[in-house]
């Protein structure tokens, strides 16, 4: 045990999420005065299977203030943690795991456990003076993920039906190039070129700074009508054959338990499941998607893996799977999906995600990062470091500076797979 990396404090803070809600934050200080610190916020798709965050409730910030949480931090995370080795996450992520006892993180919360123990993997980091990339994946952290720039959403896009709040949502996912940096610019590239189409063809201006917001009723009657201008901004733009789509469907913010059917995913129109397979075959067939992301149900699992039997391109489990090694056991079994999104706070741990990460690889699946629950940035080191080839999004938002940064850093040993990056 090193003295210096011993926890010395651990402190939170209620902040504010990209969001537009609160956010827990909390950071590690080692007695060399190393700190790390680490935001938690609730995502628009929470899967019915992830751990359980503790918000105030009540009034203030439509209930989802987050100072309960901060009390549990400081009151008994803190003191249950302080002055063991930040080194040891295994340790301190189990001491955490058995003060809460229950199986969804119910007494502790699941953004307080989660919050701090990304907080002890950076201060970790730092008070062995290795930037967090290395620190996780040691020397041989040199992969570079193939990404992707978020392209569209907007919940009244085609109007009726019950929308599952921003979803689907599409992307750009710029694979046929030699390195980040060069994937980065086709990013940019792409997305001018679709807002361009969008104005020309539909008159529609959704441009903002980091996406296209489209929240127009009635600007489409079935997102087919976007899948074709994502696909002619590809050529438009010069890169046909090198970008292709990325769709996180979401598709259980519209299942509706008790008929079985879709209800607004994709159009006005109810869908069975036999109805959205057939989609699907349809949009890999005449469309450049490469990834699609919960394309069913998120207990659905015979229904993803008919999907990944069939269409020969990269399905993800999101809500599927919520980051838990046994609902990604029973995806190997069932053979639903071929890669696993990585949430840390859906989980609860560090220690746990990574040991589904090293499930996921032992058994074939890709692992693709994805920072929509407050990683930020550190989203870069965690795919650098765990040398998972891609990663959601990534090209052109809070990511791609520290990704650019490694990129630099490694210089001549950064090594991008491209479309080699992920699945099939």
């Amino acid at each position: 045990m090193s003295d210096g990396s011993m926890i010395k404090s651990i402190t939170a803070l209620q902040t504010w999420s990209w969001r537009g809600h609160p956010a827990l934050e909390a950071r590690v200080v080692t007695e060399n005065g190393a700190s790390g610190a680490a935001q938690v916020q609730a995502g628009t798709s929470v899967g019915q299977h992830e751990v359980q965050f503790i918000h105030d409730g009540g009034p203030r910030w439509g209930g989802l203030g987050v100072q309960k949480a901060v009390a549990v931090v400081k009151d008994i995370i803190a003191p249950a943690l302080i002055g063991m080795d930040a080194t040891r996450q295994r340790d301190i992520d189990g001491r955490m795991i058995a003060i809460d006892g229950t199986p969804n993180k119910a007494r502790l919360g699941g953004n307080c456990i989660g919050a701090v123990s990304a907080a002890v993997l950076k201060a970790a980091a730092a008070s062995v003076r290795l930037p967090l990339y290395r620190y996780i994946g040691g020397p041989n952290a040199c992969v570079m993920p193939t990404p992707g720039v978020l392209a569209v959403l907007g919940p009244k896009r085609y109007g009726g039906g019950d929308r599952g709040g921003e979803k689907p949502t599409y992307s750009f996912y710029c694979h046929g190039y030699g390195s980040f940096t060069d994937a980065s610019q086709a990013c940019w590239q792409v997305r001018q070129a679709f807002r361009r189409i969008l104005l020309e063809k539909k008159g529609v201006n959704a441009f903002r700074i980091d996406r296209l917001f489209i929240d127009q009723e009635g600007v489409f009657e079935h997102d087919r009508e976007l899948w074709a201008l994502m696909k002619d901004a590809v050529e438009l733009s010069g890169n046909d054959g090198r970008i292709g789509i990325q769709a996180d469907i979401a598709a259980g913010c519209y299942h509706d338990k008790k008929t079985g059917l879709y209800k607004g995913l994709f159009s006005r129109e109810d869908k069975t499941r036999d109805d959205l397979i057939a989609l699907y075959r349809e949009a890999v067939r005449e469309y450049p998607f490469v990834i699609l992301e919960d394309p069913l149900d998120e207990d659905d699992f015979e229904g993803h893996a008919t999907l990944t039997a069939e269409l020969g391109v990269q399905i993800v489990g999101d809500d599927l799977f919520t980051t838990n090694t046994e609902r990604l056991q029973h995806g190997i079994d069932m053979g639903a999906c071929n890669a696993v999104l990585l949430k840390v706070n859906q989980v609860g741990s560090i220690t746990e995600a990574f040991d589904m990460v090293d499930l996921a690889y032992r058994n074939g699946y890709a692992v693709m990062p994805c920072s929509s629950r407050g990683e930020g940035a550190d989203i870069a080191d965690y795919a650098v470091g765990l040398k998972t080839g891609h990663m959601r999004e990534g090209g052109l938002d809070d990511a791609t500076t520290r990704l650019m940064e490694i990129e630099a850093e490694l210089d001549d040993r950064a090594m991008f797979l491209g479309r080699r990056g992920f699945k099939p």
